[in-house]
């Protein structure tokens, strides 16, 4: 049991009424008890109501729901580490050159970004895991105690795979494409991902078991994209999801080869696949979907399925402009991702709001084009309905957890900003991390004027700049090299696809 604590702002956005409106509060406070949103009101009645309750907020602020970032996958980012912004297919083979980094040093970085820019939830999507079920296990425990020392909310999901790991198409195809002396090297690192399918559900239900009576952390099933699954993992993934009721998050039709790759495969689209096989449905998030087309939309929509729409990562890797404002007019839920890195190449969720509201604004007076809580409902709301806490996040009404972001109002105005502009407009043009000045998860505060509740920010970057300055091993250099000679391969293996 915690002491009830009153919040008080200015503005408090507690959610969004059945038409997306924004629901606002003026000159209020939220009272918060065991993690909860227990009560809310106006200021004034809040304190006569509470005299008991600790007080924190005040004038010049304002509270949103906490951020939700419903699509990540790793700490430093592979830009960081050496690899170059490419189109996604030779992106892959550039990424052979990364260092594997410790997972709670990796974890703790992009968990910094993202709470100091308001994130209190992420959907952590665990894409690469070398070893076995013991490895695997360990590798997720220590991402998720990262998390927990944080203070943050986590989906965590381990991404299953069994074939193509580099190509769209057999490992062997790809093996066979390099000099003969990079074959080793490349078959040895192919090997640390070859867990059977069996060996993979088994991952997902010992993490299940682990955290199953965890409030902070939640476990979701994530089949990988549709090339990297075989019949028999599509078929074991919808097992999963029958038996347990997870949510599920999959990659798909991320690029135009992807797309080729679900018409070589046969059986229709990518979506109508998968669909084959009962994957399609509420539980479903599709990541990306930046080549779904209007059958593909009407039968999401037919199903009821989610998107996650990953604005920064589209244009980084080259894979095309997705129709937002299509996935919109669907009434489906649209979540908001972050992906690897944002446009700056960190984890600024104001940022990756801003971006979306303004790249996916068509020519003409009468386009259509997302409006401000459009932005927001999917960075909150959206977001929450593709995890396993669903309701229980996402907004600030009362019985909701209290994630929570309390801004200085004062600095995204300074000097001047019209008051007649709505209070999400303002949100979404205006608001920098720098304006983020208490997080809150779940009632307890996690962030405050910069500093990080739990966690010593400048000792865990200092542990991994010393990591990271460590000397080279024989095996990075070998995987440096492979990744060279991979490239220009990859290339020519894909330029007989168009």
């Amino acid at each position: 049991m915690t002491s009830p604590m009153l919040i008080s702002a200015d503005t408090i956005l507690t959610g969004f009424d059945p038409d997306g409106a924004p629901i606002l509060l003026e000159k209020a406070a939220l009272l918060i008890r065991d993690g909860h949103v227990a009560d809310a009101g106006t200021n004034v009645a809040m304190r006569r109501k509470h005299p008991d309750a600790n007080v924190t907020g005040g004038e010049g602020h304002a509270i949103i729901p906490g951020l939700i970032n419903a699509h990540h996958h790793v700490g430093v980012t592979p830009f960081q580490m050496g690899a170059r912004d490419q189109p996604l297919e030779l992106w892959f083979a550039e990424r052979l050159r990364l260092r594997d980094v410790p997972p709670e040093l990796d974890t703790l970085y992009s968990g910094f970004e993202m709470v100091a820019s308001g994130v209190t939830t992420v959907q952590h999507l665990h894409s690469r895991a070398p070893g076995d079920v013991t490895a695997v296990l360990d590798r997720a425990n220590r991402i998720i105690g990262a998390y927990d020392r944080l203070g943050m909310r986590v989906s965590y999901s381990f991404a299953m795979r069994d074939q193509n790991r580099v190509l769209y198409d057999d490992d062997q195809v790809f093996l066979d494409l390099l000099p003969a002396a990079m074959r080793p090297i490349a078959a040895r690192y192919l090997a640390g991902f070859g867990l059977s399918l069996d060996d993979q559900a088994q991952v997902f239900h010992e993490l299940r078991r682990q955290y199953q009576n965890r409030d902070r952390v939640a476990i979701q099933i994530a089949p990988a994209n549709l090339h990297w699954l075989s019949d028999a993992a599509l078929e074991m993934a919808a097992r999963l999801h029958d038996a347990t009721g997870a949510p599920m998050h999959m990659h798909l039709l991320e690029t135009p080869y992807q797309r080729d790759y679900a018409a070589r495969r046969g059986h229709g689209s990518a979506v109508a696949q998968i669909d084959r096989f009962g994957l399609l449905g509420p539980d479903l998030t599709i990541g990306h979907g930046v080549w779904l087309d209007a059958d593909d939309l009407a039968l999401c929509q037919q199903k009821g399925a989610c998107l996650c729409h990953n604005c920064s990562s589209n244009l980084r890797l080259k894979s095309g402009t997705a129709d937002l404002n299509a996935f919109l007019s669907t009434g489906l839920p649209v979540a908001l991702g972050i992906d690897e890195a944002g446009i700056n190449d960190d984890r600024d969720m104001l940022q990756e709001m801003r971006l979306a509201l303004t790249l996916h604004r068509p020519a003409g007076h009468d386009a259509p084009a997302p409006g401000a809580a459009q932005i927001l409902r999917m960075a909150t709301r959206h977001g929450a309905a593709t995890t396993p806490f669903r309701n229980r996040i996402g907004g600030l009404a009362v019985g909701q957890a209290a994630d929570l972001v309390v801004l200085d109002w004062d600095r995204v105005t300074y000097p001047w900003q019209d008051p007649r502009l709505g209070f999400t407009d303002v949100l979404l043009r205006r608001a920098k991390a720098e304006a983020v000045v208490q997080v809150f998860v779940a009632g307890r505060q996690i962030f405050k004027d910069g500093a990080f509740m739990k966690v010593d920010h400048k000792e865990e970057l200092e542990r991994l700049r010393q990591w990271h300055l460590r000397p080279r091993t024989k095996s990075d250099d070998e995987m440096a090299e492979l990744a060279d000679t991979a490239l220009d391969l990859v290339r020519e293996y894909y330029s007989t696809w168009r």
